[in-house]
């Protein structure tokens, strides 16, 4: 089945691979998994491995000449290959380590297709990096549309906060205009970026340096650049090697508002 997807498109080769991996997470939820230690409090399980192998096997078999980084298996094919896909087969490791639901596997080419895989809603957000769509069931293609009238807005707190003291996400939450505007919501997964392209949230703030390369972002920025979202970082500048952390807005409107009271703390 795995050399079916040869001929496929990258947004099909991208959506293969996400969901074999979200069928790996799956099986294996709930299960006892082994520990990997990462240091700092990071671990990786059973399951993020197994899942990457599923996901490199679809992009060996579709696209053998192309490099690929992974968060487990680290760098793998020819260094000098002209396109690298990014994958990270389980973000969330440690709400699934617990017994929660909410986590994502993510693939991207860089710079091209990328899809993310919601491996216990069986949603498989996708983009060519020029459109971007919702597959449910595998079948049913429908267009991603942001939108900020949840107001729910993602925040990640998760260290390391790079940006502190001028920035740390936490303040964000204690602005006056932010609780008269917005509601907050923590989820410690990039599925959060998935969702606001969906319009099922607002908009994401993360600190961070640069994210637009990370296995853990690339794939989510992918689909909201595509689902027509505003996309920068938290000093409001393009997303690059220059860049800074993210923030992700359904629209302009939403995106100036959390600017302001961004800088009016910093």
């Amino acid at each position: 089945m795995i050399s079916s997807y040869a001929g496929s498109d990258d947004a099909a080769v991208a959506t293969a691979g996400a969901r074999a991996g979200a069928e790996v997470v799956r099986a294996l939820y709930g299960r006892r998994l082994d520990r990997i230690d990462k240091g700092a409090g990071d671990f990786a399980t059973t399951a993020d491995v197994e899942a990457e192998r599923a996901i490199l096997r679809v992009l060996r078999a579709a696209r053998p000449d192309d490099a690929v980084l992974g968060e487990e298996g680290g760098r793998q094919g020819a260094a000098d290959a002209a396109r690298q896909w990014l994958v990270d087969p389980l973000c969330g490791t440690l709400n699934y380590a617990v017994g929660n639901m909410l986590v994502a596997v993510n693939v991207a080419l860089r710079d091209g297709a990328a899809a993310v895989a919601d491996p216990f809603s069986g949603e498989v957000f996708c983009t060519d990096g020029e459109t971007a769509w919702l597959r449910r069931d595998g079948v049913d293609d429908a267009p991603l549309a942001p939108s900020p009238a949840t107001r729910l807005v993602d925040v990640n707190l998760d260290p390391p906060f790079p940006s502190a003291p001028g920035f740390r996400a936490v303040d964000l939450l204690a602005h006056p205009e932010f609780a008269e505007r917005f509601r907050p919501r923590v989820v410690s997964t990039t599925l959060a970026l998935a969702w606001v392209a969906a319009g099922r949230r607002a908009a994401y703030v993360t600190d961070g340096g640069d994210l637009s390369g990370s296995v853990h972002f690339a794939a989510g920025i992918a689909l909201c650049r595509a689902a027509g979202c505003v996309v920068t970082g938290i000093d409001g500048a393009p997303t690059g090697e220059a860049g800074r952390g993210l923030v992700v807005a359904a629209d302009a409107d939403t995106h100036g508002l959390l600017m302001s009271m961004m800088r009016g703390r910093s």
